[in-house]
């Protein structure tokens, strides 16, 4: 049982008489109302109230559910004396300041605690009606609001130079009625908030609006005098706790909620620091692994198979983001590829033997072939061979906000494609370099911020410069640990999206 349903349980209870026992020394609800009556007839007679309209007797239908026998059903009007509307006089849009009159707002009371704060500030304060001002414990409540919020009430603590506005009600009770009881189940009893909002009127749905009278024939369970108080007093000392309750319910569902996605960005920032899996001293290093991908690179150059690349500057210490192994090596990933190139903006065509990816197409962890395009059959000609995509080849979006820094590997072999101009291709060495690893790495959080950081343009269209990509760091390890990463991160990552489905099922 959630917090919700705990309080409306107690509120259930308390309003079908079971939360508090009764009293058989107690004064019984009927000539509790017959005291209310002859009140109101001496206050008529003295002038001091309004005769009002006789209400409806209240039918079996309306009654929901039963009630103790020293209870009554009562319509709401029955037990108050008078209401009193509100006042719309022209108002500034700001709050008052020191010494001016305020319109209270209807949402000042739509919480069901009284907000004082929720006004305007008056123009004219001359010829204020008496009958709109405010005073301390005034029992107000709202006539207009959206279907949910309508019917709300609450009990003013403090007033200051405040005046209700023509959406707010004040109800006079007698003394015979403890105010505290109404409050609660009026804002809380799933019945009465059903009543309101199928007797509210209004075409908008933002705004509804219910009468004096709809308020009136409100019907009500009245205990005794000494009960209600009873009552209340037994669920001002319950509903802190269930209140408490709700809380820690909610404070353990959002970390169930993160809790996975926070395991996977801790898995992933571990890897690239060298403490998910442990090094092997007889790994080969990683600076002698940067040396076979250079000596393989020259050869590669010698046989025409790749072009010489401009020489990326040394790194220095004030760039390096984290402490890393010992056995590990910083190095730029424009150093790591044989091919880092933007791809090219196509002619399109509605079907042609050559694919084009998009940003779209480049998802966390795969490529969605269905979303790309058809480069016009006319124009395939003008691609150079080293713009295909091959298998093993890395794709980085680089332009986007939302999308900028996602990246995937190519490993789609029925479909020729090449990449569009916001899709940047990493082509590695791949005998030395686990592809896997890299996208594993360019996933983790403190890099996608280094990303964000680097990137330029405006809001609406983040670009990644390919100078930038080409300069960008890597922690490299020896090869075996980086397999040794991956393997672990493909065992473990799974669970994590498992946990995270099983939440969103929950």
């Amino acid at each position: 049982m959630n917090a919700k349903q705990l309080k409306n349980a107690l509120l259930q209870h308390a309003i079908q008489g079971r939360l508090v026992p009764q009293d058989p020394g107690d004064e019984p609800a009927d000539v509790l109302l017959q005291r209310i009556r002859a009140e109101k007839e001496q206050l008529i007679k003295e002038g001091k109230i309004k005769k009002q309209k006789p209400l409806p007797p209240i039918t079996e239908e309306e009654k929901p559910f039963a009630i103790p026998d020293s209870w009554q059903w009562v319509r709401l009007g029955e037990i108050c004396l008078s209401a009193d509307s509100g006042w719309s006089p022209k108002a500034e849009p700001f709050p008052c300041s020191q010494g001016k009159w305020g319109v209270l707002k209807v949402s000042a009371v739509s919480s069901g605690y009284f907000i004082g704060k929720e006004n305007k500030q008056l123009i004219d304060q001359t010829d204020i009606p008496s009958h709109a001002i405010i005073k301390k414990n005034d029992f107000l409540i709202s006539r207009a609001n959206t279907s949910q919020l309508i019917g709300m009430c609450a009990i003013v603590e403090i007033a200051n130079n405040l005046i209700m506005s023509d959406k707010i009600v004040r109800l006079h009770f007698t003394n015979n009625i403890y105010k505290k009881y109404i409050h609660f189940i009026n804002n809380s009893v799933p019945y009465i908030r059903i009543y309101y909002s199928t007797n509210c009127s209004g075409t908008s749905s933002s705004m509804k609006n219910i009468s004096r009278d709809v308020i009136y024939n409100l019907p009500i369970p009245l205990p005794p005098l000494a009960e209600q108080q009873r009552i209340v007093a037994r669920l001002e000392e319950l509903l802190p706790d269930v209140e408490a309750y709700g809380t820690a319910q909610e404070r353990l569902t959002a970390m169930e909620s993160s809790f996975p996605q926070q395991l996977r960005k801790s898995l992933l920032q571990e890897a690239i620091q060298g403490r998910l899996v442990p090094q092997n001293p007889t790994d080969e290093p990683a600076d002698v692994l940067l040396q076979r991908i250079r000596a393989e690179k020259e050869q590669l150059i010698k046989e025409g198979k790749i072009k010489k690349q401009k020489p990326l500057p040394p790194i220095t210490e004030e760039e390096k983001p984290f402490a890393i192994p010992d056995s590990w090596q910083w190095v730029r990933l424009g150093n790591l590829s044989t091919y880092l190139q933007r791809g090219r903006s196509p002619k399109y065509s509605s079907s042609s033997s050559l694919s084009v990816i998009s940003q779209k197409c480049v998802r966390w962890g795969r490529l969605d072939i269905s979303l790309a395009k058809y480069v016009n059959e006319e124009t395939i000609s003008k691609y150079s061979e080293d713009r295909f995509l091959k298998k093993e080849d890395i794709l980085l979006n680089s332009t986007g906000t939302g999308t900028l820094g996602r990246m995937c590997i190519f490993n789609n072999e029925l479909y020729k494609c090449v990449a569009d101009s916001h899709v940047t291709v990493i082509r590695l060495i791949n005998k030395y370099i686990s592809n896997k690893y890299v996208t594993y790495l360019f996933e983790n959080k403190t890099i996608q911020d280094i990303i964000i950081s680097n990137s330029s343009g405006s809001t609406n269209q983040k670009e990644l410069n390919l100078e930038i990509i080409k300069n960008f760091l890597i922690p490299l390890p020896p090869l075996a640990e980086q397999q040794r990463i991956v393997a672990r991160l493909e065992e473990l990552l799974p669970l994590c999206d498992g946990l995270l489905s099983a939440g969103g099922q929950a």
